[in-house]
């Protein structure tokens, strides 16, 4: 998100606890947004793009430790985990599979909303550590979300410049298909092999010197593509 608030997503299929957890979010100042399954709830993920996931692990139509793993296999959003499951294993589990932090059922409000802030605060932390991304002749600015070359402003619809900080953010690794596809367009698109072509070939247009010959934006082969700062 880039809007100034946090945006915050609950999945959680108990009206009552999605609620209690609404009130304390918005009453600290965050937009919130709700999903009461689990299907629902990593289609939200995807198109929605929350700053932070409050997730619980019980939901009707699937684990959250599935979920979990899911996302993790696209984003890095941080996500606090509510479970009545109190055992260690349950922890370390999710924890292990990606989960930021972990609250037991019940609860406090406070203890809950200290977690979000100091996750947030991480996140931030550790944008601004990359706030600028330069290879060859171009810089992205990401705080500004701004991109240059040769220190002219290039001009990136939202959805490329979205898929070329990704490329970015992971150099010298090849990213398939499917994780650009859901890192990019969401959880819904995993399909859309062609769509990624066409904006891969407009990305090179604008960036590479010689397009038909890219040094930076590279194919691998049935596969996906890797970017070569």
């Amino acid at each position: 998100m880039t809007e100034s608030v946090p945006h915050i997503l609950i999945i959680e299929d108990e009206k009552e606890i999605r609620r209690f957890v609404r009130m304390a979010l918005q009453a600290d100042g965050l937009e919130v947004h709700e999903a009461d399954t689990f299907h629902r709830g990593l289609v939200d993920a995807g198109t929605r793009r929350p700053d932070l996931i409050v997730l619980d692990l019980g939901l009707p139509d699937g684990d959250g430790v599935d979920l979990i793993r899911d996302v993790r296999n696209w984003s890095q959003v941080p996500i606090i985990v509510l479970s009545a499951r109190g055992a260690e294993s349950d922890k370390i589990l999710a924890l292990d599979t990606g989960a930021d932090d972990y609250l037991v059922k019940p609860f406090g409000t406070g203890e809950l909303l200290a977690r979000v802030r100091a996750l947030l605060r991480r996140r931030v932390k550790d944008a601004e550590s990359r706030s600028v991304l330069a290879f060859g002749d171009v810089q992205i600015d990401l705080d500004r979300r701004v991109v240059e070359r040769a220190g002219a402003p290039l001009h990136l619809t939202p959805l490329e410049y979205r898929l070329l900080v990704h490329l970015c953010s992971h150099p010298d690794r090849v990213l398939t298909h499917l994780q650009l596809l859901k890192a990019v367009w969401g959880p819904s698109h995993t399909t859309d092999t062609p769509y990624l072509r066409v904006f891969m070939g407009g990305l090179r247009k604008k960036i590479e010197a010689d397009p038909s010959q890219p040094r930076h934006l590279v194919t691998e082969t049935g596969v996906g593509y890797r970017f070569i700062p």
